[in-house]
């Protein structure tokens, strides 16, 4: 991994475009291709990035300013997206080797959540089928990756606990696998909040975004508490 903290000015296009004027941030170009562009706020999230595959020119504007041009593979006959970082001036760059990671540990009861919404993805949504354990993107795993009835991608996050970070990081996820054009072929990847808890602040803040709750009854999934013959 290589990290670069610089003067920059950022600027993307794509599907939309957008510009960060010139300040001190952190660059961050990881082995798998990715291109990360942090600032000293905003928590865990970037303010831009580039998911892999995509390739990283370095070189000179016309007036000498060094310009590093991240393009992101895209399909056939279409434009790919572009990040192009103009760098003034560089107050760190070093490379590490960081090995092979083994991956989140998650607690026993979230893991098998996980493990038990894999096989019984319907529960959360009817005709919900699933993709793939574990999707990987750039910025990590998306615990689920689903296909609905209408054929839409579906991620989903899963959490003991429902709170407000982990919408943040639905959000944060829901956002780069929108720029894949693989993914995205009949409509947006849209996005589901399971937890056996929700609070209200989170579960205000998802539906904002327009994400979906569902509150995921552990007992039953195991096969330990049939709800039919509940009382109450």
């Amino acid at each position: 991994m290589r990290l670069v903290v610089a003067r920059c000015q950022v600027d993307y296009a794509g599907r939309l475009t957008a510009h960060l004027p010139m300040a001190t941030r952190v660059l961050m170009l990881k082995s798998d291709g990715s291109v990360l562009v942090h600032s000293d706020g905003g928590s865990y999230k970037p303010l831009n990035w580039m998911s892999p595959p995509c390739t990283v020119r370095e070189g000179t504007t016309d007036d000498g300013q060094v310009e590093w041009t991240v393009t992101a593979k895209a399909p056939k006959g279409q434009t790919p997206d572009t990040l192009r970082i103009l760098v003034e001036e560089i107050l760190h760059d070093s490379e590490h080797d960081l090995g092979i990671d083994p991956g989140l540990q998650k607690d026993g009861v979230e893991k098998h959540l996980q493990e038990l919404l894999a096989e019984h993805p319907a529960t959360l949504s009817a005709g919900l089928t699933l993709v793939r354990r574990e999707f990987p993107t750039a910025i990590g795993p998306v615990d689920l990756m689903c296909r609905d009835e209408a054929g839409l991608s579906v991620a989903v996050e899963i959490k003991r606990r429902g709170e407000i970070d982990g919408v943040e990081q639905l959000t944060r996820y829901l956002e780069l696998l929108n720029r894949d054009p693989l993914l995205t072929t009949k409509g947006a990847v849209r996005g589901i909040f399971a937890a056996q808890e929700i609070k209200p602040q989170a579960r205000v803040l998802a539906e904002d975004r327009g994400i979906t709750c569902a509150v995921v009854d552990y007992d039953a999934l195991r096969g330990l508490d049939n709800a039919e013959d509940r009382l109450f």
